[in-house]
Order: structure tokens, then C-alpha cells, then sequence
């Protein structure tokens, strides 16, 4: 609905896509914020209520996406297995991505410098970062109702993978808790969208505040965040991708980057891995020689689980905060950034505004301050194009790779000089 109006030619306000809103958001309270200085503190506590919304969503919506996640994969013999497959390397792949992104801000420094000054609360909880150790024993809560109550996000995600899990294995006694966690998923998912709907204000109020505070310096490191984003979704398909496809596949990476290039346009311009997935199979197919079989069930899989860009994005994020702010992160914190992430994709891509959403998880982990978040959200939909055309091209790898292993590629259409396809504007 909002990807129909956003392309209608008229309209007011009410008609104009999110980001734009959030844009125009940042913009204005910047402009605000160095025109009332100091004064501007006035407005942060609308800018706190915007935050305190996310918060709220984090645990609910992390559980219930994750428990629907898991409960819908069939488990046939062939699907399974290659249900599997394709799980195995969308997390390794998210997990590569992330660490390319936490060595991008380590390179880059893109927050060093700013000075911002977090909340006590948020400083002490960096403090106190977990050793590795302790991180890897805590992952089985004792309690699962306290780990809910109290926000242990890791926990958290071990919980609802193992409750899906057990809720595939008991069969027909475990459709009820079923349907149950799909309502309130669903439930979940249209308070998200309208919390999103208040982000232009929070982000007004927010911006304004640290644009009063620290100056329009805090803009310039901006423009590094961006630019260490790119280079990472560069790196990764030409590096990763393509490697993968030349070592574990033994194809020619060029074919695989010239068959998927009308899925990244699509991607790269909606910034929907949804909306590009009818693209993505045609590619798959026609470019890639990939069956239809199997590109029909890898796909929409990945267009639901696979968030490299969107995790390599938090990675830069997560420094260009914990730098910001003077916050100094422990080899522990980078480990359980790369694991939060990881784990979460597999519950969270479908979700509007799933960028900042899992950002705000990532921070919470660590306990870097959400404040955050308003920095990076003016921008976000720069860095959205880039992360949504990653996400695609790794959903095309992954179909790649599992077509070849269950002799399901024809490499005679794989290996044809030009591809065919061209892309289709979907509609809806």
C-alpha cells in the first residue's frame, strides 16, 4: 500500500513514503536544532517516547517472528533437507556479513571524535559487557519467562527456536499454539508499522536535540557510515558471492553476476526483497538455470531469513555509535553482535522497518545507547538500497549453490553467453 502512493505522482503528507518523512524529519530538526541551541533539550522527551516504542516492540516481536519462522518450514524429506541447506549458509553468510561490517567501522572510525555524552544507564551497561564465556553458558535461560521479562535477547532467540522446533515435532497437538503465535505475529507486525508511522517526529525531536548540543559536526561522519556501508556490499558480493559460487559450486562467479543484475536493479530501487522476489525466481530460472522447484522454495526462504546487507549495515551502525558516544567494545560484544544478528535475521526480515528495528536490538544487547538510532535513521534509506540489492544477490547464491548440489542446474542455460530475462515491474 505505502509502495502505491509513494509512486502516485500527488498527494500530501499523508500519501508520502516513510523515509521521505523520515528524511525530511532529520532535516528539519537538525535545521531547528542549531536554531534553538541548547534549548532544544526541550524537545527530546517526544524523541524518548519514539525509543521507548521500539523498546517495546523488541522482545514480543522477536519471539513470536522467530516461533512463526521456524513452525512454517515444511518438513518433508527433500525440503527439509535442503530447508537446512539453505539455512546453514544464510546464517554463515549473515554472520560473514556482520564481521565485514564490524572491520569496515574499525577501518573506517566513522563516529571517532563526536564526544556524544549517553545516558548513565546506557554507559554502565557497556560497562559491564559478559566475557565470551559467560555469553556462550547464558544462552540456555534457566527461566524463559524471566529472560522475556527482563529483555535477554540471546536467550530469548534460543527459546523460540527450540519452542518452534518442538511445536514442528509434535504435529497436529501443536497447531493451535500455532495459529496463536501466527495472530499474534501478525498482531506484532501492524503495531510495528504504526510505531514506524510516529518516526519522522521521534526522529524530528531527536535530531533536533543533538543537532543543538554537539553542532552540525555530528552530520560529516555521516557520509563515512555510507561509505564504509557500499564498500561492504560491494566487497561482499564480489568477494563472498562470487567465491562461494567458484569454490563451493565450481561455476564462473561472471555468469552468476551478469544473471542476477535485474533482481539488484529491482532490489536496489524498491528496497523490498519481497516485492523483488517474482524478479529473483525469473532471474533464478532463466539466468541461472535453476529448477523451478527448487528456486520456488530457496527463494521466498531467503527473502524471509537472509539479511547480509541489512547485518553488515549493523555492524558499521554499532561502531559508529559505540564510537560516538566514547563506548569501547570488548572482543565478547563484537562475538555477541555477530550472534544476535545472525540468530535474529531468521526472524525479522519481513518486518517494516527491519533495519532499525534490528539495530535496536543489536544495541540493546551490547548496551550501547538507543539515542543512536536517530543518527543513522535520516540515512537509512540510502543505506537500505544497498543492503536490500545484497540481500537479493545472496538469496540468488544460495539458490545457485542449492540447485548444484541437488542436481537441479542446468548448466547449459548457466553458462548461455547473455541472459534473457528482463526485469517486470510488479505492481503490488
Amino acid at each position: 500500500m505505502s509502495v502505491a502512493t509513494a509512486t502516485t505522482g500527488g498527494g500530501g503528507w499523508g500519501q508520502m513514503a516513510l523515509w521521505k518523512k523520515i528524511l525530511i524529519g532529520m532535516i528539519a530538526g537538525i535545521l531547528v536544532g542549531a536554531f534553538l541551541g541548547p534549548e532544544a533539550e526541550l524537545l527530546k522527551p517526544i524523541g524518548t517516547l519514539f525509543i521507548n516504542a521500539i523498546k517495546m516492540l523488541i522482545v514480543p516481536l522477536v519471539f513470536c517472528s522467530l516461533v512463526v519462522g521456524v513452525t512454517s518450514m515444511q518438513d518433508t524429506a527433500k525440503m527439509g533437507r535442503i530447508g537446512i541447506k539453505s539455512i546453514l549458509i544464510y546464517l554463515a553468510t549473515t554472520a560473514v556479513a556482520i564481521s565485514i561490517g564490524l572491520g569496515l567501522g574499525t577501518i573506517f572510525e566513522p563516529g571517532a571524535g563526536l564526544n556524544m555524552q549517553p545516558d548513565a544507564g546506557a554507559a554502565a551497561a557497556a560497562k559491564e559487557a559478559p566475557s565470551l564465556v559467560s555469553t556462550l553458558i547464558g544462552l540456555i535461560p534457566k527461566n524463559p519467562i524471566e529472560a522475556l521479562a527482563g529483555g535477554k535477547i540471546l536467550q530469548i532467540i534460543v527459546f523460540a527456536l527450540g519452542l518452534g522446533i518442538a511445536l514442528n515435532l509434535i504435529g497436529e497437538k501443536g497447531e493451535p499454539a500455532v495459529k496463536m503465535f501466527n495472530s499474534l505475529a501478525e498482531a506484532m507486525y501492524k503495531l510495528t508499522e504504526l510505531v514506524m508511522k510516529f518516526a519522522p517526529y521521534g526522529i524530528f525531536a531527536l535530531m533536533a536535540w543533538v543537532a543543538g548540543k554537539y553542532g552540525l559536526e555530528v552530520l560529516l561522519p555521516l557520509i563515512k557510515v555510507i561509505a564504509a556501508v557500499y564498500i561492504g556490499c560491494i566487497l561482499h558480493v564480489l568477494v563472498v558471492y562470487s567465491g562461494a559460487i567458484s569454490v563451493i559450486a565450481g561455476l564462473k562467479p561472471v555468469q552468476y553476476l551478469k544473471g542476477i543484475v535485474n533482481a539488484q536493479m529491482m532490489a536496489f530501487t524498491s528496497t523490498s526483497s519481497s516485492g523483488t522476489l517474482p524478479v529473483s525466481i525469473r532471474c533464478a530460472r532463466e539466468n541461472l538455470g535453476v529448477s523451478k522447484g527448487t528456486a520456488s522454495f530457496v527463494l521466498p526462504l531467503g527473502a524471509t531469513i537472509n539479511m547480509d546487507g541489512t547485518a553488515l549495515y549493523q555492524g558499521v551502525c554499532a561502531l559508529f555509535i559505540a564510537q560516538a558516544f566514547g563506548i569501547d567494545l570488548s572482543m565478547a560484544d563484537y562475538m555477541t553482535i555477530i550472534a544476535t544478528a545472525t540468530l535474529a535475521s531468521v526472524g525479522t526480515a519481513g518486518v517494516p522497518g527491519a533495519g532499525l528495528i534490528m539495530l535496536s536490538l543489536v544495541l540493546t544487547t551490547v548496551g550501547l545507547p538507543m539515542e543512536g538510532l536517530a543518527i543513522v535513521a535520516g540515512i537509512d534509506r540510502i543505506l537500505d538500497m544497498a543492503r536490500t540489492c545484497v540481500n537479493v544477490s545472496g538469496d540468488l547464491m544460495v539458490s545457485v549453490l542449492i540447485g548444484k548440489s541437488e542436481n537441479e542446474l542446468n548448466e547449459d542455460i548457466y553458462n548461455a553467453k547473455d541472459p534473457v530475462s528482463e526485469p517486470e515491474m510488479v505492481q503490488s
